[in-house]
């Protein structure tokens, strides 16, 4: 297979070219050539998609699939896909769940209203722009464009720092404050699984919108933590504490407290997707201890959680430790 990565050095994007060279699979990956590495015998072609005739160095060129990661202004993807349709039988385009429109109902098939998405726009929030990624792919591609609608995303390479927040916390060992309940369900997907099945379902030609990730529960708050603790090998005490009282404290699940979304909260619906037809699609989703260890085998590897590829930097997630002192002495 020829597979055409738009992007490639991001976290997603990595992870995909990598699958795709473990397959034995011929890779190129068009960028700025700013960011990250590529593996060798990728061929990498440089252009800003949003430039002025950025995508010129994509003339002429054949793939039999292309794997889009963009997250911005979704003219870029229109614009994309307008240079690729020519030359291109399948577009796969990673979408987010977070396309839904709220309040989104719990279990939430690919059928529930999704916010407005412009094809053409040039701005809009997070929302927006994946949104009007998915109608730019469709738009031009048709039922030839796969979009993957990936949920809360963990793994090596993770660019964000929610599950490496956590291992780092472990490793420091003594009192973590820990979200309550302990079997509170978790939905995730492992940045492999997601790469893996976008590579087989495109690679059939299959199109149309998916939820791609694990079944809710595929994991719990207690499971997880319990796995961070074991992988880092620490002296952690984990200290479960009721979410009324963690809410209650200011503190904000998701940003504060990574991957904890308690329920009844107004973003439950995150870890509640409702994932019949990625499954029966053939999705698989490997279990939660090879994701911490490997996550934690990579964040020893590279020492710090990476940039955000074509992003500015972040502020860090997860609690400050001197707050959270205060909030496990209350």
């Amino acid at each position: 297979m020829r597979l055409l990565v738009l992007g490639g050095t991001g976290f997603v994007g990595g992870a995909t070219v990598a699958e795709a060279v473990r397959r034995g699979w011929s890779v190129t990956v068009f960028n700025r050539g700013m960011h990250g590495t590529v593996p060798p015998g990728v061929h990498r072609l440089r252009g800003d998609r949003t430039a002025p005739d950025g995508l010129a160095a994509l003339a002429g060129g054949e793939w039999d699939l292309v794997v889009d990661t963009w997250d911005s202004a979704p003219r870029a993807v229109r614009d994309a896909a307008r240079a690729l349709v020519g030359g291109v039988r399948h577009y796969a385009y990673i979408s987010s769940g977070s396309v839904y429109a709220p309040p989104v109902p719990a279990h939430a098939g690919e059928d529930a209203s999704i916010v407005e998405g412009i094809a053409d726009a040039t701005e809009g929030d997070y929302a927006e722009c994946k949104a009007g990624g998915e109608a730019a792919a469709t738009e031009v591609f048709g039922e030839r464009a796969l979009l993957v609608r990936a949920g809360l995303i963990l793994g090596p390479g993770e660019d964000i720092g929610r599950l490496p927040w956590w291992l780092e916390r472990m490793a420091r060992g003594g009192d973590v404050l820990a979200p309550g309940p302990a079997d509170l369900p978790v939905q995730y997907i492992d940045v492999r699984d997601v790469a893996g099945w976008t590579l087989d379902r495109a690679a059939e030609g299959v199109g149309g919108a998916f939820n791609v990730i694990s079944r809710p529960g595929h994991t719990t708050m207690g499971e997880l933590l319990d796995t961070v603790v074991e992988v880092t090998g620490s002296d952690a005490r984990l200290h479960w504490t009721d979410p009324e009282a963690i809410l209650a404290a200011g503190v904000v699940p998701w940003n504060d407290l990574p991957v904890w979304i308690p329920e009844g909260h107004e973003f439950r619906w995150l870890q509640e997707r409702g994932v019949q037809k990625a499954y029966a699609a053939g999705l698989t989703c490997r279990p939660v201890a090879d994701t911490v260890a490997d996550t934690w085998r990579w964040l020893r590897s590279v020492g710090s959680v990476p940039p955000r590829a074509g992003r500015p930097a972040r502020g860090s997630v997860g609690l400050d430790p001197a707050r959270e002192a205060a909030l496990l002495a209350a």
